[in-house]
């Protein structure tokens, strides 16, 4: 009996979660196409595109904290009215005013609108459920945002190919709209029970962390980790294009990461729980080398079959992806080891009973790798993978012979950010047994 109570949610915790996975779908289906629609359509070049996607994705992990502290202040049901409306009008102004001026404040519309969304549902999972559900809450939870990304990568390939990159900022604002309209009639306002925080207490609580040195050093080594994974944003869908042909599918290609990440986090999660967080932490981190050195092997199986490599029956693929796909799966089973027990290790760092204040900002990583991972790929992309659009026919011949060396960057980053998490432990352990 207890059991299936505890699966009983009110209507507000379904309806958050219903808008998240529009929310999702319509993020995943720009982002992942976002640094191709600034230099295809908007018209910028591959460092500039890199860099504005990168400060994109890097103000929705940093804005979360404040955002969430004016959700407190104004109510949860107009700060997610206010996110939507946020996030319509970005996503339609983003594809109806492709210019160079316009583009970067539709951008930061929806950085705004994004971040408010993270901290909204989250913050309504948490308000809305108690301890006996509270885990199976945050699971129906994380599936949203799976699926949400899997549904949205997987319309805008077809959405790409048959009606143009600028097709998929409509159709993302189209999910949100209608995830306005949903919000309007069946999401119910509520008493918040916990504390709440002004924004200059959240700004005292990031001065505390940047300030730790541990929980700093901790943060900049995993971002070694993110910065590989933003490459499946920032370098992957450029890359495939320019190696494969436009007929290929970096949207369905990076959909193999949510796929293995579901359905393995679990195994891997139960697999590891008797050893300690670092210990999960560190296969992962081994494992990101390998899946970047995967990625740069495809020459090795295009010198046996050429182009096309046969698979199952009549099914063949190009070289470029099939190692691609290899390379996405060590990342997913990299980040089933890590991601679990990344906040437990984290944590751990923190002062004893201020735990709480330090979780808020437990995303920092995500924001260097943001910055880090989108600005070195637009570099690389220029060096070894050019836009065709600047080269002249003779120069296409020969143009992306070496396109597989960028991988080589990442398996560097990701092999000294392995090494500095391993270093890392055994100092901390030894100043922890001292004390």
């Amino acid at each position: 009996m207890t059991s299936k109570l505890s699966w009983k949610f009110p209507g507000t915790f379904w309806t958050a979660n219903t808008v998240e996975l529009f929310e999702r779908a319509a993020y995943y289906g720009v982002f992942i196409a976002m640094t191709l629609y600034l230099s295809d359509i908007v018209g910028f070049d591959d460092i500039d595109a890199a860099w504005i996607s990168g400060f994109f994705s890097a103000g929705t992990f940093f804005l979360p904290p404040f955002t969430g502290a004016i959700a407190d202040k104004i109510g949860f049901r107009k700060s997610i009215l206010l996110a939507f409306s946020l996030l319509s009008v970005g996503y339609f102004s983003l594809g109806a005013l492709p210019y160079k001026t316009t583009v970067i404040p539709s951008i930061i519309i929806l950085m705004f609108g994004a971040s408010f969304i993270k901290a909204i549902i989250t913050g309504t999972v948490a308000q809305t459920t108690d301890t006996n559900n509270r885990a199976r809450a945050y699971s129906i939870f994380y599936a949203m945002v799976n699926i949400g990304s899997f549904s949205g990568k997987t319309i805008a390939y077809p959405l790409r190919i048959n009606l143009g990159l600028e097709s998929i900022n409509y159709f993302s604002a189209a999910l949100c709209f209608v995830a306005l309209i949903v919000v309007f009639f069946f999401y119910k306002n509520f008493k918040i029970e916990e504390s709440t925080k002004t924004l200059p207490e959240v700004w005292h609580s990031f001065l505390k962390v940047v300030t730790n040195v541990r929980l700093l050093m901790l943060i900049v080594i995993v971002t070694g980790f993110w910065i590989i994974q933003q490459q499946m944003y920032a370098t992957m869908p450029k890359y495939v294009l320019r190696t494969v042909g436009n007929h290929a599918s970096p949207e369905w290609i990076s959909n193999v990461n949510p796929l293995v990440v579901m359905t393995s986090v679990l195994i891997v999660t139960h697999w590891m729980k008797n050893v300690k967080a670092i210990v999960s932490m560190n296969v992962g981190m081994l494992l990101m080398p390998i899946s970047a050195l995967l990625m740069a092997s495809s020459p090795i199986l295009y010198s046996i079959y050429g182009n096309s490599v046969p698979l199952i029956g009549s099914f063949a693929a190009h070289p470029v992806t099939i190692m691609l796909i290899a390379g996405i799966v060590v990342q997913a089973l990299a980040e089933s080891f890590i991601s679990p027990r990344y906040f437990e290790f984290f944590s751990l760092q923190a002062p004893k009973g201020e735990e709480g204040l330090y979780l808020g900002f437990g995303h920092l990583h995500s924001f260097l790798a943001s910055i880090l991972g989108f600005g070195l790929s637009g570099y690389l992309l220029t060096i070894y993978c050019p836009d065709p659009h600047t080269l002249t026919p003779d120069q296409m011949a020969t143009a992306y012979l070496d396109a597989n060396y960028i991988w080589y960057y990442f398996a560097v980053i990701g092999l000294l950010a392995a090494a500095a998490l391993f270093i890392y432990e055994k100092i901390v352990s030894k100043s922890s047994s001292k004390a």
